[in-house]
C-alpha cells in the first residue's frame, strides 16, 4: 500500500498535506507518529469524568494534528467537538466524541494497514 493509497482509506487530503510538507518522506514520518499520540485516550477519559477541560483540550489537539496531517474526517468531528465544549460542558459531548472516535478508529486502522505495507 503507498501513501496516497493509505490517505484514500481515511478519505484524507493527500495532495493538501505533501504540498505543505513537501516531501512524502516527511508527511510519512508524522502519519505514523500519529498512533502514539495521547489524546484519543485523553479524550476517553475526559468524556468518561465529564471533565470538559480535559475533555476540550484533547478534541482541540486532535483537530489540529488532523488538521496538518489532512485527516478531513477525523478533523471535521474533532472541531465539532472542540466547538461544543469550549465554554462549557454539553450533554451532546458524549455523542460527538463518538464521531471523533469512530473518524479515529477509521484513521488508525488505514495507518496501520500502510504500515504493514
Amino acid at each position: 500500500m503507498t501513501l496516497r493509497q493509505c490517505y484514500a482509506l481515511l478519505d484524507g487530503d493527500y495532495e493538501g498535506v505533501l504540498g505543505r510538507m513537501r516531501k512524502e518522506s516527511l508527511v510519512e514520518k508524522f502519519v505514523l507518529k500519529f498512533l502514539n499520540d495521547p489524546s484519543m485516550d485523553a479524550l476517553r477519559q475526559g468524556i468518561a469524568a465529564k471533565d470538559r477541560e480535559t475533555a476540550f483540550r484533547a478534541a482541540h489537539t486532535i483537530k489540529g494534528v488532523a488538521q496538518n496531517l489532512g485527516f478531513t474526517e477525523l478533523y471535521g468531528a474533532g472541531s465539532r467537538l472542540a466547538d461544543e465544549l469550549r465554554e462549557s460542558w454539553s450533554e451532546e459531548a458524549p455523542a460527538l466524541a463518538w464521531q471523533v472516535e469512530a473518524a479515529y478508529q477509521k484513521t488508525a486502522a488505514a495507518i496501520l494497514a500502510y504500515q504493514e505495507g
